[in-house]
């Protein structure tokens, strides 16, 4: 394990910074500092930050309630607490300002990961002009819930500079009820909601504060001019924003501890605390933390080619982990992060919830890396906190098992299923809540249209009804794997009826999603879905989010129906499926200088704007106003395939092209850019993260998972009872 002084020697003090808005206004600098309640309330509240994230912090201990996301143009993006569900603060960065030049500057940020075995990073910023640079390195305690920052600055002339730390609190998820003050004798900035509080405290002691209203009375509107004039008292209630010019020591250097907790005593203690031990030692325990629960796990897979995807590989498992709430243990959210127009949103979401289909995804990686005690905690959450009494699950919900968005997806009722037998529990309290799930998914009737299952509410794209290919495969694989349990606890009759459907649908998938007569290729491939279990019949749909308004059925395709393969429903080489796959290289592949990538679907819009501006409600149909890129965990899926059919040399090229994908810090996103605009222009390379997700925990379990099959020359996740009952005939 590297000790702090060789961390530091290999540069660990970066720095979390972001760029300053414009000013609103200049104003002359005042004989004295402007005190009292600040004016310009109640502030503008312009969302979350944007999701393409650099790296992500917490510890591994359950006393450390506290998560923390890196923006890659600098610091600290936001921070969890007390829940992976609850943003409590939008940002904590660092502005650089001139007091003799006039101006204020984040600078030109770079981020990196120190430790290839501690989710570690260092970012650095540096003045275009080369005058100062300013690291920080960033970790969070793990006895408590603060994040500390060790900042170093250097500058030509020094004194003519000030390093400013400017902190946004969104305490409990809301941005607009807020309310700030100094106190302690300007020691502390302290914020509150009447729920939860936080403070933000450093050593030395700052040498001067503010708080104001975001946009009007803020600290970047006010260093605009590089001098910190207004320092005003107390703001809010309303969208607040607090500043601290930090005293540095002779050698450049000040500490910081931003403290949480339920009232604003416990906040400061908890800061308080975390400060009076030496950074150094709380940076050890934090990295020895991860290191031990690396060490823990299988070792990586020969099947990792180089040290880039070693260090990939470890930090997606430590992203996963990261990924897991410490009150609600087993509950892993899909992302930290709320991309786009969800970071509008108030409370915010989605992807900071907990989805079953995500959650299955991350398990199946924990089970491949060795840490089955995880997979086993999501599929006792899966059971005792997210099922619903009908042996359903919602379409996601909050880590203590609360339902927000109430749709159905008939896959997310069928994973747990195939999970609890991946896992071997084969237990009498296990079989009560498979029995509910496995009968919910048999006798299934839609109350609004009459269609009984396979047939789903939703896909696993989540906007369209209709029978489609990958969700019919997870409920024939859920059946069969429920079937195996139910014989276990001697239940034969549930263990037939489990199989007959199995049977039947496993029958009739083709018939129900191979068109014949489609335009795409003389020969049957699988449709996305259809509405109506005909897929030789032309019916239109509406695709949403800007596609088309009336798409022939017979014209949307997506790689989705590679789960029948993935799950043991249809060999590698059925005729159908290799056909299918030209058809989506063709119709959603998308060719880039870090690989050959795929759209999730046809006339896909989730994605962002021609200019590259986030994705939004509200596109109207046929508009095509915004362009779902290409995602990189359909390269895990082809991945996948390919080694079904045996070709493992295609599988290690797509196990590289996922790796390709990843953006600073190790962070594999969502969504890629594609050829479509704004491609070409400066940050918008092809194959390079967009604004999507980032990280997301599917992509970097399908980096995991991936790596395991080729190392094993097979596709383990795979229920060997349903590839034994399918996938060994055409």
């Amino acid at each position: 394990m590297p000790s702090f002084a060789r961390l530091l020697a290999a540069g660990i003090a970066g720095v979390l910074l972001t760029a300053a808005p414009a000013a609103a206004h200049q104003h002359p600098h005042p004989p004295r500092p402007i005190t009292g309640p600040a004016p310009g309330g109640p502030g503008t509240d312009p969302g979350f930050l944007a999701s393409d994230k650099s790296g992500v912090l917490t510890s591994t201990t359950p006393d450390s309630k506290l998560w923390a996301t890196i923006q890659k143009e600098g610091g600290l993006g936001e921070i969890f607490y007390p829940d992976l569900a609850t943003p409590s603060a939008r940002a904590l960065r660092f502005v650089v300002s001139d007091r003799a030049g006039g101006t204020a500057s984040a600078g030109e940020v770079t981020t990196r990961l120190l430790d290839p075995k501690s989710l570690t990073y260092a970012q650095t910023a540096t003045d275009p002009q080369g005058r100062w640079r300013l690291t920080t390195t960033f970790t969070t305690d793990p006895q408590r819930a603060t994040v500390l920052a060790d900042v170093r600055f250097a500058a030509h002339g020094r004194g003519r500079y000030a390093v400013n730390a400017i902190y946004e609190p969104t305490l409990a998820d809301t941005r607009t009820d807020d309310s700030a003050s100094t106190q302690q004798r300007g020691t502390v900035l302290a914020a509150s909601d009447g729920t939860s509080a936080s403070a933000l405290i450093g050593r030395p002691a700052f040498a001067a504060t503010a708080n104001g209203y975001r946009g009007t009375s803020d600290g970047d509107t006010d260093l605009a001019d590089g001098r910190l004039d207004w320092q005003y008292s107390s703001a809010g209630p309303g969208s607040v924003v607090q500043t601290a010019q930090l005293s540095l020591d002779r050698r450049g250097h000040a500490s910081l501890a931003l403290g949480f907790g339920a009232d604003p005593g416990a906040a400061l203690g908890s800061a308080r605390a975390s400060l009076s031990r030496p950074f150094g030692a709380t940076l050890f325990s934090y990295a020895r933390g991860w290191q031990d629960y690396l060490d823990g796990l299988k070792r990586p897979p020969a099947s990792l080619q180089g040290a880039d995807q070693r260090r990939l590989y470890n930090v997606s498992a430590m992203v996963l982990a990261a990924s897991e709430d410490k009150t609600h243990r087993g509950a892993y959210v899909a992302s930290p992060t709320m991309p786009w127009r969800w970071g509008k949103e108030a409370p915010s979401g989605p992807y900071h919830l907990v989805w079953s289909r995500d959650l299955y995804q991350i398990a199946t990686a924990l089970i491949a890396e060795g840490d089955e005690a995880g997979a086993n905690r999501a599929l006792d959450w899966l059971f005792d906190v997210q099922q619903k009494p009908d042996g359903s699950f919602p379409q996601n919900s909050k880590p203590d098992g609360t339902p927000v968005w109430t749709g159905l997806q008939m896959d997310e009722v069928a994973f747990p299923l195939i999970l609890a037998h991946q896992l071997g529990r084969t237990d009498a309290g296990t079989w009560s809540h498979v029995k509910r799930a496995a009968d919910f998914l048999v006798s299934y009737k839609d109350p609004e249209t009459g269609n009984t299952a396979p047939w789903s509410p939703m896909e696993r794209w989540e906007n369209q009804d209709g029978y489609s290919p990958a969700t019919i495969a997870s409920e024939i694989a859920g059946l069969v794997c429920a079937a195996e349990i139910a014989k276990a606890n001697g239940d034969t009759t549930s263990a037939d009826q489990y199989l007959a459907t199995a049977d039947a649908w496993q029958a009739k998938v083709k018939d129900w999603t191979v068109t014949t007569n489609g335009p795409y290729s003389n020969d049957p491939y699988f449709l996305r879905l259809t509405k109506d279990g005909n897929p030789n019949a032309g019916t239109p749909y509406s695709t949403g989010d800007g596609g088309p308004s009336a798409a022939d059925q017979r014209t949307v395709v997506d790689p989705s129906f590679l789960d029948l393969v993935r799950l043991g429903v249809l060999p590698a080489d059925d005729p159908t499926i290799t056909n299918s796959m030209k058809v989506v290289d063709e119709q959603l592949g998308v060719q880039t200088d870090r690989g050959f990538f795929w759209h999730r679907a046809a006339f896909d819009g989730y994605g962002e704007f021609r200019d590259g501006s986030g994705w939004d409600f509200g596109q109207e149909p046929d508009s095509r106003t915004t362009i779902g890129r290409a995602w990189p965990l359909l390269n895990g899926e082809r991945g996948e395939t390919l080694i079904a059919a045996g070709d493992l040399a295609g599988a290690g090229t797509q196990l590289q092209t996922l790796a390709n994908a990843a953006g600073p810090g190790d962070m594999l996103p969502e969504q890629v850019w594609d050829q479509n605009p704004p491609a070409g222009q400066p940050g918008f390379a092809p194959g390079t993260p967009t604004f999507s997700a980032t990280p997301l925990a599917w992509t970097h379990a399908q980096f995991i998972r991936l790596a395991w099959d080729l190392q094993a020359g097979k596709v383990t996740e795979q229920p060997e009872v349903v590839a034994a009952r399918y996938a060994s005939t055409k």
